[in-house]
């Protein structure tokens, strides 16, 4: 939607008024955004433009304004409708235009929405509303309803008789009720506050046990119930176990309505009492719960895709081993175990599988391979998959080792998605060559080199760090996965010479199709030697340029700042810093005493303030520098492999694979993860689990329950801490 000057400036002051932001922080944000700008460019490159809004902000500034938009439209279509059917007044008009919710428009909306024959239509059909008309104006206070309602009597309209005359008449009434924007919010309203949200276990499934069986008789507060337990509870609906609704305060709402439609004593109370419980039963009530239960489903979507988008993030952004050479191991019991050497920079060199876990006549052998491709490719880390023969694959490699007298950190490495990967086009252009198993391995080894590279090849949702990921709003949660990814990728930056064009296609600026070309033009080539370069590459324009080059890094490039965050459009500035200084810009990159001697508000200009100088100078100290923590392993106890192991009172040390609103599920190396229950994430009250813990994160956890028949394992940090 193209918008008008006026349309901008009144959505604008929308934006302000919703988000308390400061009017020239907002009207920056949108018109950086309608310039094309992405999220990552604005609260990296333009923070004086925007008074320093961070990502969220910016995201909350877009969502509005898109929202807003299609707001807008919605008014431009719902007038239009109005007007054609020449029932506009200039009050309709004023409260359309001045609605800040979609749901106000459809209420105001509803009256001249096209609708499908009713029982209203009918009788309006057979000459009816005149009557309604009467019995609406309540002026008449003595005789009898069916006196007045004898003229309206057609035998051939299908009115028989008064008694007829009045119910067709009531209909019209009923649904004037339903239709009027005022008294639908305050039913909705008081449903909203009021209501009670109710599960029933469906007869079929009375006597049997499901997962459901704590919903089979459930009542909570509507507006109370968490995400999880709404999310849990539509899926048993989804299933045809539970019965769902929602149960509303009946004598209040319909009090209000009577209240609300009888003005005056008259002749028609008894009626109008009657259409105001009608209108409610048969009209209101059925579209009002709908609309709630859309709702509450919405805002149990948000928080959903909020613990998801926390749990990628610290996934993707989970400290990496680095530049080592890597041998992965994709376990398997009867099909063998994967072996694949990668070198420092995740190229793959060789494979072969073993059959350690099928007899004792293999386990020579596989130890023959394995240590030889150790040797052979001078392997300094083997990362092994967390699933199936994970536990049993790293005890073997443990052995090996210490059998032939090495020291390697053995990691188990989440496998979560690497089939996916490995069945994917991108796998398939990688190593069109190669086994679906043998991609997987090699997926596996570079995970522990570098998460976020080969993450980001994976469906977010095949990652399984998210609450019922495929109940929720699939559109939104993509945008949100996509944008999550899209920060971290940023946030990180992009080695230019050896990132896929996978990872490439989240860089600011760029694109799948971009990324693609990018690559093409590399192997065609040779590696970047500048960033200048990029605009070499094909459809590669200023703009793209512009917002991508900044997160791109080029390392032993021909430009000292092309392995920094620093922005082309400000390397003439850090010049003319090193020339203040009397030294090249080379001697000015990482000398701290020189660095320290600049002096930022000399600098300071109309495009370019202090938050930009200041981050300068701090890619100045540190060029190239990864963001992410320091590298750490978890260390697995060898005696405990399944759950069987495990007793009581146990203390060990886990990794925390997924937070939920709950509590948090940690892998303790048995092939199934625990769950610590938000009460027992802390000694303290913990009201949001993510301020306890975070994914990916090394905890010290103490069993508290093992149950073998139900494969569920209950722990305790809080008892572990005692």
């Amino acid at each position: 939607m193209k918008l008008t000057d006026a349309q901008t400036g009144k959505l604008i002051t929308y934006i302000i008024e919703t988000t308390g932001l400061k009017a020239f922080q907002v009207e920056h944000t949108v018109e950086l955004l309608q310039e094309g700008a992405t999220v990552p460019f604005i609260a990296r490159y333009r923070k004086e433009h925007t008074g320093e809004l961070d990502e969220v902000q910016i995201r909350t500034v877009e969502e509005q304004f898109a929202y807003f938009c299609e707001l807008e439209e919605r008014k431009i279509t719902v007038l239009k409708s109005i007007e054609d059917q020449g029932k506009m007044t200039l009050e309709l008009r004023e409260r359309i235009e001045s609605s800040r919710q979609k749901t106000e428009v459809e209420d105001l909306y509803l009256p001249y929405k096209p609708k499908r024959r009713t029982k209203a239509t009918i009788a309006r059909e057979r000459g009816l509303e005149p009557l309604a008309d009467i019995i609406s104006a309540q002026e008449l206070t003595t005789g009898d309803p069916e006196d007045v309602a004898l003229p309206f009597v057609a035998p051939e309209k299908e009115v028989p008789d008064a008694a007829a005359a009045l119910e067709g008449s009531g209909h019209i009434l009923a649904e004037r009720l339903a239709d009027n924007a005022v008294d639908r919010a305050m039913v909705r309203r008081l449903t909203n506050e009021q209501g009670i949200m109710t599960a029933r276990v469906a007869a079929d499934y009375k006597e049997q046990v499901t997962k459901f069986e704590m919903y089979y008789d459930f009542q909570e507060s509507l507006k109370a119930v968490p995400s999880h337990r709404l999310l849990a509870m539509r899926r048993g609906e989804k299933e045809e176990v539970l019965y769902l609704s929602i149960t509303a305060p009946v004598e209040q709402i319909q009090a209000g309505l009577k209240s609300r439609l009888i003005l005056r004593e008259s002749i028609f109370r008894s009626q109008l009492e009657r259409v105001a419980e009608d209108g409610y039963k048969r009209l209101i009530a059925p579209s009002i719960e709908v609309e709630l239960r859309m709702e509450s489903k919405e805002r149990a979507d948000e928080a959903a895709i909020l613990v998801f988008t926390r749990n990628l993030r610290e996934l993707l952004l989970a400290p990496p081993a680095g530049g080592k050479r890597v041998l992965g191991i994709d376990p398997g019991f009867r099909t063998g175990s994967k072996l694949a050497a990668v070198d420092e920079t995740g190229r793959f060199l060789e494979h072969v599988t073993v059959y350690p876990h099928i007899g004792e006549a293999r386990i020579p052998q596989a130890r023959q391979d394995l240590l030889r491709l150790i040797e052979a490719h001078g392997a300094e880390m083997v990362a092994i998959g967390n699933g199936t023969a994970g536990r049993e694959m790293e005890i073997f490699v443990k052995e090996t080792l210490a059998g032939a007298g090495r020291q390697l950190p053995v990691v188990s490495v989440s496998e979560a998605g690497a089939s996916i990967y490995s069945a994917s086009d991108i796998a398939r252009e990688e190593f069109p060559e190669l086994d679906l198993t043998v991609r997987g391995a090699i997926s596996i080894a570079r995970r522990l080199q570098d998460p976020l590279g080969e993450l980001v090849k994976v469906d977010p949702k095949s990652i399984g760090v998210g609450q019922y990921q495929h109940d929720v709003n699939q559109p939104l949660l993509k945008k949100s996965l996509d944008s999550v990814v899209e920060s971290c990728v940023n946030y990180v930056g992009v080695d230019l010479n050896t990132a896929s064009w996978a990872l490439l296609s989240y860089v600011s600026g760029v694109g799948p199709s971009l990324a693609k070309a990018i690559t093409r033009y590399r192997d065609e080539t040779g590696p970047f030697l500048s960033r200048k370069a990029l605009l070499k590459v094909p459809r590669f324009g200023a703009k793209a340029f512009e917002q991508a080059a900044g997160f791109l890094r080029i390392r032993s490039g021909k430009h000292p700042l092309d392995n920094s965050a620093v922005h082309p459009e400000r390397y003439g500035l850090v010049e003319t810093m090193a020339a203040d200084l009397g030294v090249s810009l080379a001697q000015l990159v990482s000398d701290s005493a020189l660095i320290a001697r600049i002096d930022l508000k000399r600098y300071v200009s109309e495009n370019v303030g202090l938050p930009t100088l200041t981050d300068i100078v701090e890619e100045l100290k540190k060029p190239g520098r990864d963001p992410r923590s320091q590298f750490q392993t978890a260390s697995f106890r060898d005696d405990i492999r399944g759950i069987g192991d495990l007793k009581e009172g146990m203390i060990l040390q886990g990794v925390v694979t997924n937070v939920t609103a709950f509590g948090a599920f940690v892998d303790i190396g048995v092939h199934q993860d625990g769950l610590v229950h938000i009460s027992h994430l802390a000694n303290r009250y913990v009201k949001d689990p993510n301020d306890a813990v975070k994914a990916g994160q090394i905890v010290k956890v103490k069993v508290l329950s093992a149950d073998m028949q139900r494969k569920r394992i209950a722990l305790s940090i809080k008892e572990a801490l005692i």
